[in-house]
């Protein structure tokens, strides 16, 4: 794993919950809070999902969408490819206490399905501070006349 994807796979391990974004049947986007189940070592992301929920109908057989991750001083854009997965066994390997509130059935429910998400690139900013610092380095900038120093911005492929 190069030192990009290894930064992008600890964002998403701190933060696991995410909106996800995908383009609905009427052609506009439609997002849905998640929380990451796993993250496989090869990057794939798991969610658990009910067969009713909005992004099952959305995503069917496959389709591009985007996960939004935030925390107090860093932000993550991951986009790539959905796809939805009946699998008891997967189920059962992932299955957690938390996924137990939502399927009291275990992972046998009838109701639970997994979402696989394949990530294909990912844009993440680090602003230490936060939002206030950097409020607080883009009014200095604009005083002062100096460049702002924002924090780290980085494009990568996955």
């Amino acid at each position: 794993m190069n030192e990009d994807t290894h930064k992008v796979t600890e964002m998403i391990t701190q933060h696991r919950i995410c909106m996800l974004t995908a383009l609905g049947a009427d052609e506009a986007l439609q997002s849905w809070p998640m929380t990451v189940v796993k993250v496989e070592d090869d990057g794939e992301l798991w969610f658990f999902s009910s067969t009713s929920a909005g992004p099952v109908a959305e995503i069917g057989e496959g389709s591009q969408v985007n996960l939004s991750f935030t925390g107090k001083d860093d932000w993550l854009s991951v986009h790539g490819s959905a796809v939805i997965i009946t699998s008891e066994p997967k189920a059962r390997e992932m299955w957690n206490e938390a996924a137990a509130a939502f399927y009291p059935d275990g992972p046998e429910s009838k109701d639970l399905v997994l979402i696989r998400v394949r990530p294909e690139g990912a844009q993440y900013w680090e602003s230490p501070g936060g939002a206030i610092s950097t409020l607080f380095q883009w009014a200095k900038a604009r005083i002062t006349g100096e460049e702002i120093d924002a924090g780290e911005s980085r494009t990568v492929n996955l």
